[in-house]
């Protein structure tokens, strides 16, 4: 469908992409990773046209459509959610305006042997076939039901787009692109302002989806669910992975491995030709060896070394102090703001040792209960006790409005820093994603994604007994969130997190909070047994609003007709299908056999090679059977499984 043929895109003397090629087939849900700055984005706004590559080609279907999220969007003002949303459709109603006039003209006309006439009769069977092939609901309940599975309530349709916040806004784009029936989505970051349970639904809406997908994400459970292939941006070069992430993290690991080892052979290479060299550089006998090796070195490819010193990094918060046996308790409160109340009726309780997550649709008063257990806000009604000697640590949303902008970043860390730890604050500073000159930069200018992982360091060097932690990942890559998680899961004190991460909760946290329409539910266990639990209340739900449908269109003890004929021709149908099946398995088991023969000899190659070896292009020969061997591996295990 999309085909990204040698492209080069380089700024000055900066080469962000060197001659990159891949190709997105009609229905590829495809995972774009790689370190910020990689090219990602940039790799998404070529596709689009917005952006021209240096050099290079990329090639897309005539009339293809494009839903592109960017990460940063402007929003439309003046109209209501569902009259924004309902733009999208303005084709539709032309359409129809169009047909409304052609009838009318017909109508008046009697030429009807006229070229005229006939034109015009063949322009409304065109539109009223393109009417029809839209089909199925009505634009307003594909938009209603869109919104719906966004976390809008009915309610919202009608207030005006203005009236939400920015992460509302990008559901209300992030719906007119999929109402807007697109061949590919491009999708760049697109949870970030989702909670779980639009994350949930925007999942199964992927995985439904009969277009492509290229989806750059951070949230390693929503790729492994919706993605089936991995491509990853590295060093400017495209490294294609047939897998979902987490197995695309496994193939990366070996396939790292394989390129370590192969340039500390060409290193060991260089160093012996370049001590010839400076040997007999000034012998005549040897001089026409030493020109040889001079040119062999200049002409050779280089084997470059990704900067893996972050994902090694372990992080540890300082010891927390003993507090009391109760961290928090709050007895029937009811919390809000003048004229809005958020929840009511909630009994919250968090013991020492606690490490609790508060989940919920946005606006559900999350964050407003993180304020009360901080003491910015008081309840409405209820009462609040926090325990015996607690020390809280509390990371808001907002960290621009805490960090002093006139401060450098490693300064903001130096400042709090205490002890030992003083000495690996540019680690530190590396796991959130800060590398050379960014230390030195003034926070006042950092974005606001910077400013957060830097807030997110320093809370780490204070030593608190209780964290507060609102949205601690949205900014963050998966490997600082892995330090981040590792840092809290080995934390003795009492965790409180708001986020809206499954994977990053996922093993982490034992209690669940959730909030939902005006109340606060305690959900024992961990966040994936919370989702489990959820999903099936709503199937129960769904199933009660389905029954009285259902009955009214059973038929019950109607007579089956034609059952041997039919079960024949199921079994006869079954016995095809298996029959392909094997002979499929087979066809793999003979391929897998015959590539690892292959495998072997390059190992031999690699184990020794000879100066003549191009150890780059035999090492990406070996990963490229190794992922063909792991892809048909996987398959063949899938065949054998369905045909047992």
């Amino acid at each position: 469908m999309i085909s990204v043929s040698d492209v080069t895109v380089a700024f000055g003397g900066f080469t962000l992409l060197d001659g990159v090629s891949f190709h997105i087939g009609d229905s590829d849900k495809i995972g774009l990773v790689g370190k910020n700055g990689a090219g990602k984005s940039t790799l998404m706004r070529l596709i689009t046209g917005e952006m021209n590559p240096t050099s290079g080609r990329i090639e897309k279907p005539s009339g293809i459509r494009i839903g592109y999220l960017p990460q940063l969007m402007s929003h439309n003002k003046g109209r209501s959610v569902l009259d924004e949303v309902m733009t999208v459709f303005d084709h539709l109603h032309r359409r129809q305006d169009e047909m409304d006039r052609i009838s009318t003209t017909l109508a008046e006309r009697t030429d009807y042997e006229s070229a005229e006439y006939n034109s015009m009769i063949e322009r409304l069977e065109e539109l009223s076939t393109a009417m029809s092939l839209e089909g199925g609901e009505s634009p307003s309940a594909r938009a209603r039901r869109t919104l719906a599975g966004l976390g809008f309530k009915p309610d919202e349709l009608s207030r005006s787009t203005e009236t939400f916040s920015q992460g509302w806004n990008m559901r209300i784009e992030l719906a007119k692109i999929l109402l807007s029936d697109p061949d590919v989505l491009l999708l760049d970051e697109p949870t970030n302002h989702l909670d779980i349970e639009s994350i949930e639904w925007f999942e199964d809406y992927l995985k439904n989806f009969r277009g492509s997908v290229l989806l750059v994400s951070h949230d390693r459970k929503f790729l492994d669910n919706v993605t089936h292939r991995t491509v990853e941006i590295l060093l400017g070069h495209i490294h294609d992975y047939k897998v979902p992430y987490s197995q695309y993290v496994e193939l990366r690991k070996e396939r790292m491995e394989q390129q370590k080892a192969a340039y500390a052979n060409q290193q060991r290479m260089i160093e012996k030709t370049e001590d010839f060299i400076n040997r007999f550089r000034y012998k005549p006998t040897k001089s026409n060896q030493v020109q040889s090796r001079i040119k062999a070195l200049e002409k050779l490819e280089r084997i470059e070394m990704e900067d893996t010193d972050s994902s090694t990094l372990a992080l540890r918060f300082p010891p927390a102090s003993r507090t009391g046996d109760v961290v928090f308790k709050g007895t029937d409160l009811t919390v809000g703001y003048p004229g809005k109340v958020v929840f009511s009726g909630a009994d919250v309780e968090i013991r020492r040792g606690d490490k609790v997550a508060l989940v919920g649709r946005n606006g559900e008063g999350k964050t407003t209960l993180m304020r009360v257990i901080t003491g910015e806000l008081a309840p409405i009604s209820g009462e609040v006790r926090l325990g015996h000697n607690v020390n809280l640590g509390y990371y808001a949303q907002n960290q621009e409005d805490i960090l002093d902008g006139g401060e450098t970043v490693l300064g903001t860390l130096d400042r709090v820093a205490v002890g030992e730890i003083r000495t690996r604050l540019r680690d530190i500073l590396g796991a959130f994603l800060f590398k050379g000159d960014d230390i030195d930069k003034k926070v006042a200018v950092l974005s606001g994604g910077e400013r957060a992982r830097l807030g997110m360091a320093r809370l780490m060097l204070s030593s608190h007994n209780v964290l507060a932690l609102d949205e601690p990942t949205n900014h963050m890559d998966i490997r600082s969130k892995d330090v981040l998680k590792g840092a809290l899961s080995s934390f003795d004190g009492t965790l409180i997190v708001v986020s809206h991460d499954r994977d990053f909760l996922d093993g982490l946290v034992d209690k669940v909070y959730e909030f939902r329409d005006g109340r606060v539910t305690e959900h024992l266990g961990g966040v994936s047994e919370f989702l489990s639990r959820r999903r099936l209340e709503s199937l129960r739900e769904l199933e009660r609003q389905s029954a009285p449908e259902a009955a009214a269109y059973s038929a019950p003890d109607a007579p089956r007709k034609n059952s041997s004929r039919t079960d024949y021709e199921s079994q006869k149908n079954e016995a095809r299908q298996k029959g392909r099946l094997r002979r499929r398995a087979d066809f793999l088991e003979k391929e897998i056999d015959k590539l690892e023969k292959e495998m072997a000899m390059l190992e031999k190659i690699l184990s020794n090679p000879k100066e003549s070896d191009d150890i780059m292009e035999l090492t990406r020969s070996y990963l490229e059977l190794k992922i063909k061997i792991d892809s048909f591996t996987d398959e063949w295990g899938s065949l054998i499984e369905e045909l047992e």
